[in-house]
């Protein structure tokens, strides 16, 4: 039970690590060294929990998505808005982790496992877009649904870029448009 409780204590000092440096230095200055020496721990006990860096700013970057999700018992109470919303929050109110996020995304680093990772995500978003589409227009065929959910997302993803290289973007109004389009 001791062991378990220490490993729970070095994931959380790595975990605190990363998303400290990811805010100060960005991509950049989260290197390997810096989160363990910010965490105190030994390379040996980083890759003891997590197979890369990139899988550690993955988990702070699900975390940070997961704490402002509308329904995150995914009871089927959110609507669309509540998932632009929840999206919109997670790219404005976290613009560091939220810039990372999509360099990751993009790059699709060198780690497959993560490249893996950030498609079963998407899929995830997708299906549960298209799912609230559903709910809302139950005659929609769902593979039209699901067809919705990609473009809304793909659209969605594309601003979040735009508002990437341009801070001063309004990323909220463009956001809620492309919603407000595919309703």
């Amino acid at each position: 039970m001791a062991r378990y409780q220490v490993g729970i204590r070095t994931e959380t000092k790595i975990l605190d690590a990363t998303r400290e440096l990811l805010a100060e230095g960005g991509l950049e200055g989260t290197t390997l060294k810096a989160v363990c020496d910010r965490a105190g721990v030994q390379a040996g006990s980083f890759y003891n929990l997590f197979a890369s860096k990139e899988q550690a700013i993955m988990r702070v970057a699900r975390d940070a998505i997961r704490a402002v999700d509308p329904d995150p018992d995914h009871a089927g109470t959110d609507t669309l808005d509540d998932l632009v919303d929840a999206y919109i929050r997670f790219i404005i109110d976290q613009p560091e982790l939220a810039r990372i996020y999509l360099q990751i995304a993009v790059s699709g680093s060198n780690d497959d496992s993560v490249a893996r990772r950030f498609l079963r995500h998407h899929v995830r978003r997708v299906e549960r877009f298209a799912a609230t589409i559903q709910r809302t227009k139950p005659n929609l065929d769902p593979t039209e649904a699901t067809m919705i959910a990609e473009v809304l997302l793909g659209a969605l993803d594309g601003l979040a870029f735009r508002w990437v290289l341009d801070q001063a973007f309004d990323f909220a109004r463009h956001a809620r448009a492309a919603a407000a389009q595919c309703a």
